[in-house]
Order: structure tokens, then C-alpha cells, then sequence
């Protein structure tokens, strides 16, 4: 399979990743939700080429993760905003977050500090069960076929339950 396929996969990762995979857009994302607005500040914040940037905006735009709203008209000027699918992929960057926290800090500590405004103590992501509350490990999740996959091939399914 080639990459530009990747999203018409009957995987929820790989369709995801078909839209967020790519360098560069989830530091696009990242900057999104740090409330960057204007292509001149996406650009200067991430130093990458205009030509690159203009790029990922794009296909956050025509993905609906992002919306262009303008704010000027001579000459026209825009700046992007996160729809309401851009906010739910907040959970994705949060936790990418806490993982290089964790792994990646090289002993200097967390770079940002996500502060819950509700309870004003600094926080880390965790996944818990939308069910009960708990904690998510992965030893203690179990993944199935869901609809979408029909009958699934046993070869394409390898997970198998441990209990």
C-alpha cells in the first residue's frame, strides 16, 4: 500500500493518520492549540517554509479541522481557527504531550505546563474508560472486531483475546 492510500484503510488510525500523519501538521496543530491564529505567526513559530506551511493550513482546512475566517480586507488576510473536529483531536496532542514529558524531557522537565482553569492545578493527560472512570492500561483492554470491519480476516486481525 502506498501512503496517499492509507486513509481509505478500514483502520481508524490509518484514516486519521491520513489527515494528521504528515511532518509538520500535528506541530501545525500544536501551535492551533496554543492559540497561534495568523499564517505569519504559524510560519515564524515553526520555522518551516511558507510553501509548507500554506500546505498543512490547507489540508487542515479542507478537512474541516480548521476554519479560515477573515480579518481584513486590504489586502485580504485570514487567520484559522479549530472547529469543533480540530478541538476533539486536543486528547491526541495533550497525550503526545505527556508522553514526551515523560520520555523525552531529556531531565529538564516539562517545556508547557497544561494548567486546568476549573481547579487551577497544573495537569497530565490520562485516558480512563468513558464508561467507569478508571485509568486506561493497555494490559487491561482488550481490542474486538467492531461493525465496520464485517467479518473480519484472521490474518488482518491478529488480536486475540488473552483471558
Amino acid at each position: 500500500m502506498k501512503w496517499r492510500d492509507v486513509g481509505t484503510e478500514v483502520c481508524s488510525v490509518a484514516r486519521t493518520l491520513s489527515v494528521v500523519g504528515e511532518p509538520w501538521t500535528l506541530l501545525v496543530l500544536r501551535e492551533a492549540f496554543l492559540q497561534t491564529r495568523r499564517f505569519d505567526d504559524f510560519q515564524r513559530r515553526l520555522g518551516a517554509s511558507r510553501a509548507l506551511v500554506a500546505d498543512r493550513l490547507e489540508k487542515l482546512v479542507q478537512h474541516w479541522i480548521l476554519e479560515r475566517r477573515g480579518y481584513q480586507e486590504r489586502p485580504l488576510r485570514h487567520e484559522y481557527r479549530l472547529t469543533q473536529k480540530g478541538l476533539d483531536l486536543y486528547p491526541l496532542i495533550a497525550s503526545l504531550a505527556a508522553w514526551g514529558d515523560r520520555w523525552m524531557d531529556g531531565g529538564k522537565g516539562r517545556p508547557v505546563e497544561l494548567v486546568h482553569r476549573d481547579c487551577g492545578h497544573v495537569t497530565t493527560a490520562v485516558l480512563t474508560c468513558s464508561e467507569c472512570g478508571e485509568r486506561l492500561d493497555p494490559r487491561h483492554v482488550r481490542s474486538r472486531p467492531g461493525p465496520a470491519l464485517g467479518a473480519p480476516d484472521a490474518r488482518r486481525w491478529p488480536l486475540r483475546d488473552e483471558a
